[in-house]
């Protein structure tokens, strides 16, 4: 694998391995090689990764072009798109409404010719979400390292909870298998989060958290009353403490996009006056406008950091011992029987 891509320079590094910026000797086109060693889970995990990409043709899925192995670690070969991560451009204060809900629904795009294809991701979260460079919003889907083909069998023990605490679906934390409505839950909670600069569960402890996703997130129209109600209620359908009341990966995805699309304005009859709303129910636009313009989009307010630096904090201690899930789970289990 090494003789065709030639590392150039490290892109990033986490639990499970690396990634380079790599050159392929035979084409002359850059890529984005991930590199895992062969420890414990994490190989396994890698194959099963890369079986799921190459299942994967879709513009929002992360596409892999090549995967071998030697006996020190794994190597899967992916295209490489310039960018940074939703978690990234959320902290830099660089979305606004109508950015973050395209990117939303283009990773729904990207979950329903995933869930066609029988593959649940298991871990959406924002540093799992590229979005390229580019005027035009353009988001990719990463790390299908959790990912389950619904007819394979489970690299994770009996009623262990792998994935990412904070984008967790209830359901999942009391030990239920994972479903398509777990996936569209956590892009519930990255609307939630980008579109309130906060996240709606995170608390000091994960215990706390954990108990704070039990109880559901509060509807969004608390602390966006601005918004088009048809998108606040699919911010709360995607975020029902019943998966079965979610919405399926493709469903919210046009719905959000229909939500979000500008509204005609009906003509008036001459010599009728203009009323507007206290709360105009337009992406952010909350006062009068011009005759004839858009409502424009309203930039979200900067996030608050504090609060995004902790839950990315939180992911990444999370996300590398999903064993601590697994021992939230089954205390709050234990809660609920007493």
């Amino acid at each position: 694998m090494l003789g065709r891509y030639r590392p150039l320079r490290p892109l990033g590094s986490g639990g499970s391995g690396s990634v380079w910026l790599a050159r392929d000797e035979r084409t002359g086109l850059d890529v984005a090689l991930k590199i895992v060693p062969r420890e414990g889970k994490a190989a396994a995990r890698a194959e099963r990764e890369a079986q799921a990409a190459a299942k994967l043709r879709h513009p929002s899925c992360l596409r892999a072009y090549a995967f071998a192995r030697d006996p020190r670690h794994v190597y899967i070969a992916y295209e490489f798109v310039p960018g940074r991560t939703f978690r990234e451009a959320m902290r830099g204060g660089e979305l606004d409404d109508r950015s973050a809900i395209e990117a939303c629904a283009q990773i729904c795009d990207g979950l329903a010719h995933a869930h066609a294809a029988g593959i649940l991701h298991r871990d959406v979260k924002p540093s799992n979400v590229l979005l390229a460079d580019g005027d035009r919003v353009s988001a990719r889907l990463l790390d299908f390292g959790l990912a389950r083909m619904i007819e394979s069998e489970t690299l994770t023990a009996q009623g262990d909870v792998p994935g990412t605490l904070a984008y967790i679906a209830p359901e999942r934390l009391a030990g239920e298998d994972a479903t398509g409505a777990a996936d569209v839950w956590a892009v519930g909670v990255m609307l939630w989060e980008s579109l309130s600069g906060r996240h709606p569960f995170w608390q000091t402890s994960m215990l706390e958290t954990a108990r704070a996703i039990e109880a559901g997130a509060p509807s969004l129209i608390s602390l966006r009353p601005d918004l088009p109600k048809a998108l606040l209620q699919m911010v709360d359908r995607a975020l029902s403490l019943n998966p079965a009341r979610r919405p399926s990966a493709a469903d919210l995805a046009a719905h959000l996009r229909g939500a979000a699309a500008p509204r005609r304005k009906k003509r008036r009859p001459p010599g009728t006056a203009l009323v507007v709303p206290a709360q105009a129910g337009h992406l952010g636009a909350a006062r009068p406008q011009r005759r004839g313009r858009p409502q424009p989009f309203r930039r979200d307010r900067q996030p608050e950091l504090r609060d995004l630096q902790q839950v990315r904090h939180a992911d990444l201690r999370a996300g590398a011992d999903e064993h601590a899930v697994e021992r939230l789970r089954r205390r709050l289990s234990d809660e609920r029987r007493r």
